[in-house]
Order: structure tokens, then C-alpha cells, then sequence
């Protein structure tokens, strides 16, 4: 039997990331429930335009539950899905039990559905609560293998750095005419989740190559393997040209997206993560290969 909702002593926003007040809200919500802090997200351009958030707010003006929506086109099979994500679901311990949580998912499916959203992902450690709405787990898988021969160096990569102004304004214009990282399943655009999560990890590492006008998420661990998280190009350079432009020779390399742009084969590995990519929607043509959505697109 559905949850009862029981909302007494709380107000029902949605579309509030233009108040500066509700805005602060969902920051406090997710720093004191999951320590993340996407605070920065307004120096670096501020949230996803197409974002709709639902939520409920106490009497001071805090959040006791929130869900927001937003646009998240994919490629799936070099077909573009139209397609929503949502993100930022929370409930604060006290307003728990009451079926808040419950109302605002059902409030934001029902917009996806009015909006004529095709699909809905998103990301969640607790799958179990989102079968109920028709959401299913997609496996994800990692690409690993040995490095390329590095082709012929071009000039070295630099460092970009999403504080600086100028280096901000680049990212925000390369991301706006990017194309998806695989023609199997990536997103089409999702800047703002790019540049929060260079925040959010700081072991990512972010480099420019200009030659390329190709923009480099990457990792290197002690070992000497070389994660490639993401690329944010109009042309994919082959990872033998990043190898070289970065000026790394790595002992292996693992891919977080499906490599089919890159020029190199790697063998698929499941990932193992706490965290699971869900969908909604699709019928029976979802992924039946083994990809994930690169990790600088993760919400």
C-alpha cells in the first residue's frame, strides 16, 4: 500500500534554483546529507537551465526532502534519446517515513511525462527504491588493456583550471560543441555535471590540447595505469594522440566509456561500484553491451 503523505508544518516548492534562498537550501540539504558540496556549481556557471526541482521546505526556509529534474539527451545505438535525469534526492532524517520522498519522485516523473521525456536515468546506491516506479538496473563496464604506441607528439598538453576565467570561458565553449564520446551510449551534453564533478574529485585532472581542440579528463594512480574519464571534443582524437599530448607511457590504460571513438580495444570489465546507473522507459531497446556513461557525466 502507497505511503500516506503526512506534510504538516511544510511548504511544496518546485522550480526554486532561481531564489537565491532555495537554491542555498539544496546546497545545505546535500552537504549535510551526503558531504557534497555543489556550492561552486554557481562560480562555474551555475546549475543545469533545464533543471526543475521539487521539494519540500519547513518553516525556516529549510529543505526537508528535494528530487530535481533536468534534460539529459544520450546517445544510445547513434540514436539521440530524449531523455531526463533526475538527481539531488534527499530527505532530511527528522521528515523521514512521512512519504515526502515518495511525492516529489512522483511529482517529477509526472513533469518528465508532460515534458515528453522519452527515458529517465539516473544514479542511485539504493536500487530497490526505485523498481517501484518502473526503473531498471543497466550493468556498467570499464575498458581496460595495455597503452597504444603514442603517435607522433604534437604540442604538449597544458593544465586547464575550471577557477581560472579564462580557462572556465574555453571549457564552457568546448562543452557547448562537443559530440558524444561513443556512438553506443553517452550524454550529448551535461556541462554543468562536467564542471561541478572537477570540483568533486580531486584526482581528476583536466587538460587542454590544442592542436586537437580537445579537452581531457584523466587520472593516473601509482601503479601507472591511466584512467580516461572523459573527452569534450567536436573530433575525437584517438587515445594514441592523448597519450602523446599528455607525454605520459602508461603501464595500462582503462577507459570509463565505451571506446568505439578512440582507435583502441580494450576488454570490457564489470564495474564494481556501490553506485548503480538506472532506467526508466525505452522498452526493450536499452544497452545489450557492455558501456557506462563516462563518470564526469555522473548526478
Amino acid at each position: 500500500m502507497a505511503q500516506r503523505l503526512d506534510s504538516a508544518g511544510l511548504t511544496f516548492r518546485q522550480d526554486y534554483f532561481g531564489d537565491p534562498a532555495g537554491w542555498a537550501a539544496l546546497v545545505c540539504l546535500l552537504r549535510d546529507i551526503f558531504g557534497i558540496d555543489i556550492g561552486p556549481l554557481q562560480q562555474l556557471g551555475g546549475p543545469d537551465p533545464t533543471s526543475m526541482p521539487f521539494g519540500w521546505f519547513d518553516a525556516d526556509g529549510g529543505l526537508a526532502a528535494n528530487i530535481s529534474a533536468f534534460a539529459l539527451p544520450f546517445v544510445l545505438n547513434d540514436r539521440i534519446v530524449h531523455a531526463a535525469g533526475l538527481q539531488s534526492g534527499a530527505v532530511r532524517p527528522p521528515w523521514r517515513g512521512r512519504g515526502l520522498y515518495r511525492d516529489v519522485t512522483v511529482k517529477a516523473l509526472d513533469w518528465c511525462e508532460k515534458q515528453g521525456f522519452e527515458a529517465v536515468i539516473l544514479y542511485t546506491d539504493k536500487p530497490s527504491l526505485y523498481e517501484a516506479y518502473g526503473f531498471r538496473a543497466i550493468p556498467l563496464h570499464r575498458y581496460e588493456g595495455a597503452a597504444p604506441a603514442p603517435s607522433t607528439p604534437a604540442a604538449p598538453a597544458r593544465p586547464l583550471l575550471p577557477t581560472n576565467a579564462d580557462d572556465l570561458a574555453l571549457l564552457h565553449s568546448l562543452l557547448k560543441g562537443r559530440s558524444p564520446v561513443s556512438t553506443s551510449l553517452a550524454v550529448t551534453g551535461n556541462a554543468a555535471m562536467f564542471l561541478i564533478n572537477t570540483r568533486l574529485d580531486p584526482d581528476v585532472r583536466i587538460s587542454f590540447l590544442e592542436d586537437k581542440q580537445a579537452v581531457i579528463a584523466w587520472k593516473i594512480d601509482e601503479t601507472g595505469r591511466f584512467s580516461l574519464l572523459d573527452v569534450v571534443a567536436a573530433d575525437m582524437p584517438p587515445l594514441a594522440a592523448i597519450l602523446a599530448g599528455l607525454e605520459i607511457a602508461p603501464a595500462s590504460v582503462e577507459v570509463l566509456f565505451r571506446p568505439d571513438k578512440l582507435g583502441w580495444e580494450g576488454v570490457p570489465q564489470s564495474l564494481e561500484s556501490g553506485t548503480r546507473l538506472m532506467l526508466r522507459g525505452l522498452g526493450d531497446a536499452t544497452p545489450d553491451f557492455p558501456a557506462m556513461l563516462s563518470p564526469m557525466a555522473e548526478f
